[in-house]
């Protein structure tokens, strides 16, 4: 046997169209999960009388055979094994024969790989739960860890305002509870058992599905048979929702970088996590967040190739689909690497109090004294244009609003000069941020409690 067709074929694949055909390269890792499931699909078959009790054994006896082979990896693959379906089923006619030609009766392969595919997917989505969980758990202990520590916030690149460094770890964290909602909801969608739809008229057998299904671990068959083979929908959704995480985490990178330099030093990147240079031997290169960088734009790539993909295809099964594979078992590879490295990073780097103070220049307190007047009853587009007009004069001037003369600040607001220092203390602005969502040292913390509560819900 070295086919699963072939009997309506007078003559031999072409070598090279054999090779572009095959998958077995890529669709492997799927094997364990074909064994499985082709041991609840010889049960259905023996319970609707198809497989004698007898044949029942044999076949089960040969599948726990090939999974032991698969997990001691001693199956050996052959030239003429297409696909992983194939290997098996030729693995199975080698050990018991002629009844291993009774377990496809009922079923294709366009049933079998999506079946395959989804039980695949559960498993890699909660290997993905885990590792989401770990850099949101290590962001959670930075927060806390760095708590009283304060950072010029950025907009536009540029200082804005001081914020807690705490709040800022924190800012990263959300984004990656979407991300593990998102996770959720795809997996429950696509938690419905494709197996019993044949190739796509569905099954001519008196099959229970539901049954089926259950077995699996599935809430419910799908209920249309043509949707089933061909719909893709998981492993679209997979690659946005891992293309979603590479966006979120190469944020995070880039600004890790970005505050590692020389210019900023807020951060030391860790030696584990860093590499140096072939020629320069100050260099400590931050490859690792580089890369995670990277990354994001090549996922976004693979998930934009794949709906191209399908935004053609006729109804039902075409190879096209075959393309699912690739994309998202390379990016589930990327994602398995990037997200235990950026959890590393996040424990182990080392942050510079010094460097973060000297970053707090008086400047940043600007809309606290533009605050101020609007509380001395000031229209605040009236106040916001005079304290402009102050920054441009200090700038001007070379000097910083600390060093304004009180005459100068009286035409402002008579009450101004005796406010100034108050108004231009960083923690002071910091703590008057205190409402919900804000960066006091307050909101931070009911934040931090908010967080760790839901590294252990969704919602």
């Amino acid at each position: 046997m070295t086919k699963l067709w072939g009997g309506r074929f007078s003559s031999q694949t072409d070598i090279l169209a054999a090779q572009l055909n095959a998958s077995i390269a890529f669709d492997w890792r799927l094997a364990p999960f074909d064994v499985r499931a082709s041991s609840i699909w010889a049960e259905e078959l023996a319970e609707i009388g198809l497989l004698s009790s007898e044949e029942h054994q044999q076949i089960q006896r040969g599948l726990e055979q090939i999974s032991s082979e698969i997990q001691d990896q001693s199956f050996q693959i052959k030239p003429d094994d297409e696909d992983v379906h194939t290997a098996i089923e030729r693995r199975l006619f080698e050990l018991i024969g002629e009844p291993a030609g009774k377990l496809h009766t009922g079923r294709s392969r366009n049933d079998q790989v999506m079946t395959d595919f989804l039980l695949w997917l559960r498993e890699a989505g909660g290997i993905l739960e885990n590792a989401l969980r770990e850099v949101q758990q290590a962001l959670i202990d930075r927060a806390e860890t760095d708590l009283g520590l304060m950072i010029p916030g950025y907009t536009h690149l540029q200082r804005a305002q001081p914020i807690l460094l705490s709040h800022w770890w924190l800012s990263h964290f959300y984004p990656l509870q979407r991300d593990r909602q998102y996770l959720a909801f795809l997996l429950k969608q696509a938690n419905l058992c494709p197996l019993g739809s044949s190739a796509l008229a569905g099954c001519p057998y008196p099959i229970n599905r539901f049954r089926l299904a259950q077995k699996l671990g599935f809430d419910a068959p799908m209920p249309n048979s043509i949707d089933a083979v061909s719909s893709r929908d998981a492993a679209a959704s997979f690659l946005f929702f891992a293309s979603l995480v590479s966006v979120h985490l190469s944020r995070l990178a880039e600004a890790l970088i970005v505050f590692s330099t020389t210019e900023f030093g807020f951060v030391e990147l860790p030696d584990a996590y860093t590499t140096g240079s072939s020629i320069m031997p100050q260099k400590k290169n931050p490859d690792m967040l580089e890369l995670t960088r990277a990354k994001a734009g090549t996922t976004i790539g693979k998930l934009t190739g794949f709906l191209s993909v399908l935004k053609n295809l006729p109804s039902a099964y075409d190879k096209d689909l075959q393309e699912d594979k690739p994309a998202v078992f390379s990016t589930f590879d990327s994602l398995s690497l990037i997200l235990p490295v950026i959890s590393g990073i996040l424990r182990s780097l080392v942050v510079n109090p010094s460097k973060l103070s000297a970053g707090l220049d008086p400047t940043l307190l600007a809309t606290e004294i533009a605050d101020f007047l609007v509380l001395q009853g000031i229209p605040f587009r009236k106040a916001h244009r005079l304290v402009g007009e102050l920054v441009k004069e200090c700038a001007n001037q070379g000097i910083t609003l600390l060093q304004v003369s009180a005459e100068r600040l009286a035409k402002i607001h008579e009450r101004l000069p005796g406010q100034l220092n108050r108004l231009l203390d960083p923690h002071l602005a910091v703590e008057r941020r205190s409402q919900f969502g804000g960066t006091s040292s307050e909101s931070v913390k009911t934040q931090i409690v908010q967080a760790r509560e839901m590294l252990h819900k969704l919602y």
